[in-house]
């Protein structure tokens, strides 16, 4: 079995969670630049066997997309482009920042830690996954 990986993807940076070869648990992997995040993708794949990709699918609470989606689909098109054979699900991000927030405030974190945007995203994208693998296994 392959790995599964979680984008939380932003316009500026992306945050990156993956599971263990079994695919039982989440785990943050890392936050990218979002202009860097392709490139790190397909060297991550050559490293990794990856069997599926999980997006995050950023809706509105009356369940309309997101202003981001339009960033995402963008991305999207160029991913399928560039890995091509990695099938691609998207599972619905509301409130993972917020939860993200949560979890950095519930383990201790200092308040200049909790400022690190980039951990909120990577945050953000373990909770994609681990919400993805709740509801498929």
């Amino acid at each position: 079995m392959g790995r599964i990986i979680a984008i939380d993807y932003g316009t500026k940076r992306t945050g990156l969670a993956v599971t263990d070869e079994m695919q039982i648990i989440a785990s943050g992997l890392t936050t990218v630049d979002t202009k860097d995040l392709l490139v790190f993708l397909k060297d991550y794949i050559v490293s990794e066997k990856v069997d599926k990709i999980v997006v995050g699918l950023p809706k509105q609470m009356d369940n309309t997309a997101s202003e981001s989606e339009v960033y995402i689909q963008k991305f999207l098109v160029k991913l399928a482009k560039t890995i091509p054979d990695i099938p691609v699900e998207r599972v619905d991000e509301r409130f993972t920042s917020k939860m993200a927030f949560q979890t950095m405030i519930d383990s201790g974190l200092k308040k200049k830690q909790r400022q690190n945007k980039a951990l909120v995203d990577e945050i953000s994208a373990t909770l994609i996954l681990q919400s993805y693998l709740a509801s498929n296994f």
